[in-house]
């Protein structure tokens, strides 16, 4: 299985760093400085996380040259739903009109695009009449941000980018992805608020419960020691050597964390894709939208190697090498 279409979408909406700066009380210098963000993008009033999704499902089907008709399953991993339920997957299904496809979220925090990949890939060996899955990391965190804090007031942006999956050419798509969880350290990052153990309530909500809450510390040191394992491990699994990469695709929590994990690799310091300087972390969303970018910069052509790299929330975890086989002349942004 490989992916045979690729698409984002981005609100039009841009808060800048200076912007963020005076949203939460500091200089523009500290904001660059911590965290590399120099502008993300910020949903309008009457958008959701499914709208977005739908966008940038859209995207990838013209890129993949097929209707969402021809749809057989629909994986939307997300952090913030349109609501507890339905799924937010249900409601792509709806806004896209793609009537013959089971629909689902897949939860996994930052990790999830990766995780739904997994489950993609399982489905269509499983169920050989479904010939296309679309696997989409769509967030809408400007919903779900504590402006007083700044440890996660400042990292966060709208947005989603999806996948078509596909049976394609042996020796193409992905190597067996490796999946990890750690339960454990779930309080590492975490929405407190609105589920069944803080259920939504006036003082819930004047708590701030709702929002994102992050140790950075414990979540900085988890990135320092889970990046290169991941990147051995994922190597190792398929027998590819750094310099056969064309490019390496990770989660962008900022660019500033990104780029000094990935300096304690042994990997070529010009294949790693960065992204998060313009859009922040985009949660599920920003694995898929590196992906898109390395499409277009690196210019791919089927048999390049890409090496992807997840981690996220829960604690969860993985890592892959994908051989491409879409097309860069197609992949939107």
């Amino acid at each position: 299985m490989g992916i045979t279409g690729i698409g984002t979408y981005l609100p039009p909406r841009v808060r800048t760093f200076a912007d963020t700066a005076t949203m939460v009380g500091m200089p523009e210098q500290w904001v660059l400085e911590r965290t590399g963000i120099r502008s993300r993008h910020v949903a309008d009033d009457d958008q959701a996380t499914s709208d977005m999704a739908a966008q940038a499902v859209s995207s990838a089907l013209m890129s993949a040259g097929l209707t969402a008709e021809q749809l057989g399953l629909i994986l939307v991993a997300t952090t913030t739903p349109d609501e507890p339920c339905p799924s937010t997957a249900c409601r792509v299904q709806g806004l896209i009109g793609a009537a013959q496809a089971v629909a689902m979220d897949v939860a996994a925090a930052c990790s999830g695009w990766l995780f739904a990949a997994k489950v993609a890939q399982a489905w269509l060996t499983a169920n050989p009449e479904v010939e296309h899955a679309v696997v989409v990391g769509s967030e809408t965190y400007s919903r779900f941000l504590n402006p007083d804090d700044r440890a996660t007031a400042a990292l966060f942006g709208d947005g989603a980018a999806a996948t078509v999956v596909s049976r394609v050419a042996g020796g193409e798509g992905f190597a067996p992805i490796i999946l990890g969880s750690d339960g454990s350290r779930g309080d590492f990052a975490w929405i407190p608020g609105g589920g069944s153990r803080i259920p939504a309530s006036a003082e819930s909500v004047r708590e701030r419960s709702h929002t994102v809450h992050m140790d950075g510390r414990a979540a900085r040191v988890f990135v320092y020691e889970a990046f290169p394992k991941l990147v051995t491990e994922a190597l190792a699994r398929t027998g590819t050597h750094p310099e056969e990469l064309a490019a390496v695709v990770a989660h962008q929590p900022n660019p500033i964390l990104l780029r000094r994990a990935y300096a304690n690799t042994a990997l070529p310091p010009d294949k790693l894709v960065v992204t998060g300087d313009r859009v922040g972390n985009l949660g599920a969303g920003a694995l898929p939208h590196a992906l898109n970018e390395a499409a277009v910069s690196k210019k791919l052509v089927p048999g390049d190697k890409v090496l992807m790299v997840a981690f996220g929330a829960g604690l969860t975890w993985g890592s892959t090498v994908l051989t491409w086989s879409g097309t860069a002349d197609h992949a939107l942004s």
